[in-house]
């Protein structure tokens, strides 16, 4: 789904709503939704900006590193390190699911 229409639909609007709201004609808004135009950039945000959401860069989910949290591990000591990875192996188990007998 065209993410000007979900967010569009999300908001409860009409394409005629959204349209008057951002000061676009209702055919163009139209014409948007189903990928027959390419938007420039500042419209897709006034559009999802007047539907109360944004337009911001997020990272692929599964890729790049957070290489915030090996850095703060590596401020502690090797005994903090150990004590944490033990209490998160601990935590681990308790989400396993549980074999029936």
């Amino acid at each position: 789904m065209n993410i000007v229409r979900y967010a569009r639909l999300r908001a409860g609007l009409t394409q005629e709503q959204l349209a008057k709201k951002v000061r676009i004609s209702q055919p163009a808004l139209a014409r948007i939704e189903s990928g027959r135009i390419a938007p420039r950039i500042d419209t897709i945000d006034r559009l999802l900006r007047a539907c109360g959401m944004s337009l911001q860069p997020v990272p692929l989910a599964g890729t790049g590193i957070d290489r915030s949290t090996i850095r703060r591990m590596l401020t502690r000591s090797p005994r903090e390190r150990l004590r944490i990875a033990a209490q998160e192996a601990r935590n681990l188990d308790t989400l396993k699911p549980r074999r029936r007998p």
